[in-house]
C-alpha cells in the first residue's frame, strides 16, 4: 500500500441531558483535537453532561479524494467528518471513522451511516489545504453545444419532407 499523509486525532462525544418526553439525553460529536493517546475515557462528567474522549483515529489524505478535500477546505469552516455507529448493548453511539473529504462523507451517508461534522483545527485545515494545492486539478469543463445545433429531434417538418 502506498504511503499516504496521515494525522492522528481524538474525537470527543458529548451526552447532554435534555428536557423531552421522548428522550432523557442527546449524544453528539463535540469536537476533534490532535490525538492525546491512551484509552477511551471520560473528560467531563456530571449529572447533566458527559464528554467521552476517543483517541487514536487516523485521518489519511488520498490523491483520488482531492476534490472532496478541495470542497472542504474552500468553505468558511473546514471540517472533520466523524462516522458514528451505535453500540447494540448500550444504545450509545461511538465514533468509528473520520475523514476530511466531503465526497467520502457523502458516500458514507448515502450508505445509511450517521455522520456528523465538526470544525477542523487551524493546523489540520492548513495541512489539508497544502495537500489540495499539490494534488487537486479540476476536471476541464466540457463545452456544450447550443440547443439550436443539437439536432433535428422534435422539430416539426413540412408535410412533404417526412
Amino acid at each position: 500500500m502506498p504511503d499516504h499523509p496521515c494525522r492522528k486525532l481524538s474525537v470527543v462525544l458529548q451526552r447532554q441531558a435534555v428536557s423531552s418526553r421522548w428522550e432523557s439525553h442527546r449524544w453528539s460529536v463535540h469536537g476533534v483535537l490532535p490525538d492525546v493517546g491512551g484509552e477511551r475515557r471520560p473528560i467531563v462528567q456530571s449529572d447533566s453532561l458527559l464528554q467521552m474522549l476517543y483517541p487514536g483515529f487516523d485521518v489519511f489524505l488520498y490523491p483520488d479524494e482531492a476534490e472532496g478535500y478541495f470542497l472542504n477546505v474552500s468553505t468558511e469552516e473546514p471540517s472533520v467528518f466523524v462516522g458514528l455507529r451505535t453500540d447494540e448493548a448500550t444504545g450509545d453511539p461511538y465514533p468509528y471513522q473520520t475523514t476530511l473529504s466531503y465526497n467520502e462523507a457523502a458516500r458514507w451517508m448515502d450508505g445509511g451511516e450517521r455522520v456528523e461534522r465538526v470544525p477542523a483545527w487551524l493546523e489540520l485545515a492548513a495541512w489539508m489545504g497544502q495537500f489540495v494545492e499539490l494534488n487537486y486539478r479540476p476536471e476541464p469543463r466540457k463545452r456544450r453545444k447550443p440547443r439550436s445545433f443539437a439536432g433535428k429531434e422534435g422539430v416539426l417538418r413540412p408535410e412533404g419532407d417526412q
